[in-house]
């Protein structure tokens, strides 16, 4: 690049970050320069674009404006170069910088609630194959995504966990997993990592979430139009009422050290409590009940475990919601190589400039998109250029 790239307000500006990653073409085929195709991929995606086609012509309209620090030795790239440089990047060098510029964001996420959650790129896939799951870790607080991994084709969210606990620094966060994740491996890793951990359980933990269920409908009558009995010094407990347009959603918390009951309670590491979630919803007069549990390495504190858990469940407007609205996640094809899984980081990348640009904190994520598009300055200064 041949403008000087100044450190922002916050964070190391992302060029730098970008600039680390190897390029994966022979040296005959680097027509045009890797970090410039990066560039300008980051800049269309930003700019409201969604694939290979709009990367091209996002630069053929903005050409003399990239050309003032971008070298752009042969022009803008072709949208089958943008593909096949996209598809042949290792996800694994793309995710270093992407992590690497996340974590120049916020070097110490300390109490931190991270979700790990796992999300489908729905037509990135040929007809015939598996749809590819990607799981990322977000941060509730500084509503960042940290990171991300594609789950193996052959494998699932079980096996594609670990991998991104071990690439974050999570030391002091609680991270959340729904129950695809409860599993004493991946309870290890985060107790390893310096993290607790809040675990949502359900069937396919066999008896444990039978176990856990039973010890909380003892303890408290499954009855939602009873009033929630005295609390037991086993226990603590917090109540939360929020409704909107003719919903009302009632939720009780508990969360109980006593656990020596729990004959498998020295196979989970670092388990300390259990915790149960009661959620009461009432739209038109209709009830809805539902009790849900976990297993929790935090003390029995249930106002944390309640913002562990909401934190968890938010997870969907911010970050899947966004993606699948604004950035159009669910109808990309890029399929081959590794397109899909670099073009999901993109997105997340593009998603986090935007989140951490302030000086227009009143915009939206569309509207943040509409002004990068119109003004090359605030442009610029998403990028921390």
């Amino acid at each position: 690049m041949n403008r000087s790239s100044s450190e922002g307000s916050k964070g190391v500006p992302l060029v730098y970050c970008l600039e680390a990653i190897k390029d994966p073409r022979v040296n005959r085929t680097q027509n045009h320069k890797l970090i410039d195709i990066l560039v300008i991929g980051v800049c269309s995606m930003i700019c409201g674009g969604a694939g290979f086609t709009d990367m091209e012509t996002f630069g053929q309209a903005q050409h003399a404006w990239l050309k003032e620090f971008l070298e752009l030795p042969n022009g803008i790239p072709s949208h089958d170069t943008f593909n096949r440089v996209f598809s042949a990047i290792k996800p694994k060098l793309f995710m270093d910088s992407f992590i690497r510029w996340t974590q120049s964001l916020c070097p110490a996420l300390g109490t931190e609630i991270v979700a790990i959650d796992g999300k489908a790129l729905r037509r990135a896939h040929a007809k015939e194959a598996a749809i590819p799951y990607v799981v990322s870790a977000w941060a509730s607080q500084n509503g960042l995504t940290l990171g991300q991994v594609q789950v193996d084709e052959k494998s699932n969210e079980i096996t594609a966990i670990p991998k991104l606990l071990r690439v974050l620094d999570l030391a002091g966060c609680i991270v959340t997993i729904d129950a695809m994740g409860c599993q004493r491996n991946i309870a290890k890793e985060i107790v390893e990592a310096d993290a607790d951990y809040v675990l949502s359980l359900k069937g396919n933990q066999g008896t444990t979430e039978k176990e856990v269920r039973a010890y909380f409908d003892d303890l408290i009558p499954v009855d939602p139009s009873l009033p929630p009995p005295p609390v037991r010094p086993q226990l603590d407990y917090l109540q939360t009422v929020d409704g909107d347009h003719g919903r009302v959603e009632t939720r009780r918390y508990w969360i109980s050290d006593d656990i020596g009951w729990f004959e498998d309670k020295d196979r989970w590491e670092g388990l300390h409590g259990i915790g149960m979630v009661e959620s009461v919803r009432e739209v038109g007069g209709v009830r809805s009940y539902e009790r849900r549990c976990f297993l929790v390495s935090i003390e029995r504190d249930a106002r944390r475990f309640a913002r562990a858990c909401r934190s968890h469940w938010g997870v969907e407007n911010p970050l899947h919601w966004v993606l699948d609205v604004t950035f159009r996640e669910d109808d990309s094809r890029a399929r081959s190589g590794h397109a899909p899984e670099n073009l999901a980081a993109l997105r997340r990348l593009a998603l986090n400039l935007l989140k951490t640009e302030k000086t227009q904190s009143k915009l939206s994520v569309r509207g943040k998109r509409l002004m990068a598009a119109w003004n090359h300055t605030y442009l610029l200064k998403i990028l921390g250029i």
